[in-house]
């Protein structure tokens, strides 16, 4: 069975300042980069929060600690990230959606200016919608900045997606879609919903939920519909 896999990274709030929330944030990306050299995967996705205030100049230190990764790089706003400054290191390329396989991953963004909760707009749904309806790959699955499910832990739920009903209403419409994957809670998780795998990528930062370490999820896309998720570990 053929089969594609992809990395995903998360929340490593790189800033003008090393220390990021009493750690090291740009060593830890670094060490991360480190990590995934030594794998075989076809894609890399980092959903959000690359930078920690959004200047220009976190974007460049990011692009540098990247450059070691030789593959597609795709990325996502979170709501620590400024879009401006984000587009002029990644190109309009590499802020949309791919194909992977039989597999399309659309990317979302969620974030609303001026907040850290997330939401999705009437307009964004709509063309959520036409996008999945045509697509031509097989399989689908979606990736967002904040979370669409509770997190059952000490995180906050208040800051996830408003209005998840309306995502999932959307989601509900069709039977190729397999997964949905997200960061923002620097959390690592796995949920099911109606036979929908839903991930929680860890943050390359540091973990809010007491989880210890730094890590990012390697899914494993079959050509049955199946994915798979390990999360690795430093």
């Amino acid at each position: 069975m053929m089969t594609k896999s992809f990395i995903q990274i998360s929340d490593s709030h790189i800033d003008d300042d090393k220390l990021v929330m009493g750690v090291d944030s740009q060593a830890n990306l670094g060490a991360i980069v480190n990590m995934i050299s030594d794998q075989n995967y076809d894609v890399l996705l980092i959903s959000g929060d690359l930078a920690h205030n959004g200047t220009l100049e976190s974007y460049q230190k990011l692009r540098k600690i990247l450059n070691p990764i030789e593959t597609k790089i795709y990325v996502l706003p979170g709501n620590h990230d400024d879009l401006s400054n984000l587009s002029q290191i990644f190109n309009q390329s590499s802020l949309c959606n791919f194909i992977i396989g039989c597999w399309e991953v659309i990317t979302i963004d969620s974030v609303q200016v001026g907040k850290v909760s997330g939401r999705l707009n009437d307009e964004q749904l709509h063309s959520l919608s036409q996008q999945i309806s045509s697509s031509s790959a097989k399989y689908i699955a979606l990736c967002l900045h904040h979370p669409p499910v509770s997190m059952q832990s000490d995180w906050d739920d208040e800051m996830s997606l408003e209005n998840p009903d309306d995502l999932f209403a959307v989601i509900d419409q069709f039977n190729n879609i397999k997964a949905v994957m997200w960061g923002h809670a620097h959390q690592c998780s796995e949920f099911n919903r109606n036979g929908v795998k839903l991930f929680s990528c860890p943050s390359t930062a540091l973990q809010f939920n007491g989880q210890s370490g730094i890590a990012y999820n390697h899914y494993t896309l079959n050509e049955d519909g199946e994915i798979y998720c390990k999360t690795h570990w430093l």
